[in-house]
């Protein structure tokens, strides 16, 4: 069985290096959960590296802005890595073949808040129709109530077009102020099930922790632990690299494993959900918190 600990003390000296996810763990797009503050701030006071690492399809200088205005200082981490970062830097630089052959006409489908990514890419124009793009760039939906199925006529006239997708936030749901939420990847798995191209950034894929790892600065892998609260992502990912996880039970898989209102899931409940999911943690915590 996972060990289920009541808070991470008991964690912190096993390790030199943090990973740290945001949403779901340090707070909840709304305000920053008390207790994960104190914890973040507890391992900083002892000499911790931490990078934060977030799925979030927006340049590392918005997410570092947001933090600040819900209260999470930057001098609380060594630094910020996005998969809007990776997703920018792989644009910006075309470091591959797949890139290179891209073309520079971009259909950007997102909110407003992640027009930040267009800024900079001085080689690329930005089409307003799938007709006159070369591909799609996948940030997030129009509306917080959508679903999946409200982009079926425009996934699939983008298939028609045979427009590769470059997806910047893996995620399919978020909790955003305690109602769930559809993200990029939720849009972009439909989009790859219809047998389109889809290009993904962010956890779980392994190159977004180099990054990371970079910012720890040589910490031993042995000696650095993943916090999330997603088995698809933050558990896949640091099983992917071979790292630690770190699993907070009571956030965004919080309803799969039937976790209290504590954030406490069954023991035999969620070792059935990683055995069906592939991925398992090091440890389960309910909260991030330092103690309860």
């Amino acid at each position: 069985m996972i060990p289920i600990l009541d808070g991470f003390a008991p964690l912190a000296g096993r390790y030199d290096g943090f990973i740290v996810d945001l949403w779901g763990v340090m707070h909840d797009g709304a305000q920053v959960f008390p207790a994960a503050l104190d914890c973040l701030t507890r391992l900083h006071g002892l000499n911790k590296r931490i990078v934060i690492l977030s799925n979030a399809p927006r340049r590392v200088s918005a997410i570092q802005e947001r933090n600040e205005q819900l209260g999470l200082p930057a001098a609380l981490s060594h630094g910020v890595m996005s998969s809007g970062e990776d997703t920018w830097n792989h644009l910006a630089r075309r470091p591959d073949d797949w890139y290179r052959a891209l073309g520079t006409r971009c259909y950007h489908l997102g909110p407003e808040r992640d027009f930040n990514m267009r800024a900079g890419l001085g080689g690329y124009s930005f089409a307003d129709d799938l007709g006159a793009a070369d591909f799609i760039l996948m940030t997030g939906t129009l509306g917080t109530e959508e679903t999946v199925g409200d982009y079926e006529d425009f996934l699939r006239t983008a298939a028609g077009h045979g427009l590769p997708m470059i997806c910047a936030n893996p995620d399919l749901e978020v909790i955003r102020d305690g109602k769930p939420e559809i993200c990029a990847g939720a849009v972009a798995a439909r989009y790859e099930a219809m047998g389109a191209e889809v290009r993904y950034h962010g956890k779980p894929h392994a190159g977004i922790y180099d990054a990371c790892f970079d910012i720890l600065e040589g910490v031993s892998r042995a000696r650095i632990a993943a916090i999330g609260d997603s088995l698809r992502t933050d558990i896949a990912g640091a099983n992917a690299v071979g790292i630690d996880g770190i699993f907070i039970m009571g956030g965004l898989q919080a309803r799969d494993l039937g976790a209290d209102d504590e954030g406490y899931a069954p023991p035999e409940r969620l070792a059935a959900q990683c055995r069906a999911e592939g991925h398992t943690p090091a440890a389960a915590l309910p909260v991030f918190r330092w103690s309860p």
